[in-house]
Parts: C-alpha cells; structure tokens; sequence
C-alpha cells in the first residue's frame, strides 16, 4: 500500500490538512499525520487536530511521499524541526514524492529541494519560494518531476486530487469527482 507521511504542527492551515488527509485516505492512501510533539496540534484558526502519532515514532519509516501543508505559523514551526529537514531530504534524494502548499514551498526552497525546478505557493511566501534558480509560476499546482507545488486553502483540493493522481492514477481521481460531487455543481 502507497504510504504518505503529513507532518503538522501548531499554526498549520486546517483547511489545506484535512483536504489533503481526507482525499487521500478516500483513494485508498494510507496517511500517517505526525504531530511535532506529543499533543494535539492547534490549526492557525484554533482547530484542534489530534495527529495519528509523533513524527519521533515515525522519521526513519518508509513513506512513498511526504506533503507539507501550509499555514505560516505551521511552516515556521516545521522548520525549527531538524527531523524534517532530515525527511525531507531523504525523500528528494531518493526521488521520494514531496509535495508542499501554501506556505510550505517556501520551506522546499530554503533546503534547496526547489533548486531549477517550477514551483508556486501562496504569494505572501513568493519571495521565499524563489530563493536560488525557482522558476515561479501563479498556477493552481504544478509538477516538476517528483515535486509537487500548490498555492493555499482554495487549491487544496485541486492540490490533493493530483497527490492522487501521481500515487495512483487518473481513474481514482476520475472516481473521487464522481463520487465528491466535483464538478457537477449549479449556479451558486
């Protein structure tokens, strides 16, 4: 089974960690969300979400792809994270899939995983994301080989259904829309 590793931690965008998390597990992804420390995590909106275990228990498992979700203050806590880098850098080196939104690109650019590929994120984190030879580009999601860029909460689901598509192919997407209703809906 395709393992996904979603490593959250207090200030992280709720909207984009449930989209991701939710989709995935709906197309038969085993996700591992891993909290920083032991204890429920605080979402930059005061949601509290409980993780299925540390990232201590987990750092040297097996993951197929790693995805960062954004939230500037979850970012910025995964950053201080030495066990992220490390995660991180094991996933590209081994042309593991990582995907980031939001924020969170920002944090790809600063361990030089976006050097000479495409990318975006959210545009408050635009001049991060370009640190070194990043073509930037205001697209919803772009991929770039093994790495897979989004811009924030309105594209999180677009983000999460091409997650699936990579991990296990466009009929599963084409399945998920059918069965989530996208696409199909009225006027609002």
């Amino acid at each position: 089974m395709v393992r996904v590793l979603v490593p959250i931690a207090d200030g992280v965008e709720e909207i984009e960690v449930v989209t991701i998390i939710d989709v995935l597990r709906r197309a038969g992804v085993e996700v591992v969300s891993a909290g920083l420390i032991g204890k429920p995590v605080t979402a930059s909106r005061k949601v509290k979400l409980i993780p299925d275990t540390s990232l201590e228990a987990v750092k040297d498992e097996a993951f197929d792809m790693i995805v960062l979700p954004g939230g500037g203050d979850g970012v910025d806590n995964l950053k201080k994270d030495p066990r992220v880098e490390a995660i991180l850098r094991r996933m590209n080196q081994g042309k593991k899939w990582v995907a980031a939104i939001c924020a969170a690109p920002a944090l790809l650019a600063a361990y030089g995983i976006l050097e000479g590929k495409e990318a975006t994120s959210h545009p408050s984190r635009r001049e991060q994301t370009t640190t070194g030879n990043v073509r930037y580009l205001e697209q919803a999601v772009i991929q770039d080989g093994h790495i897979i860029t989004s811009r924030g909460p309105g594209t999180a689901l677009e983000f999460a259904l091409k997650l699936v598509e990579v991990l296990c192919g466009w009929e599963k997407v084409e399945e998920l829309k059918e069965a989530m209703v996208i696409g199909k809906q009225g006027r609002v």
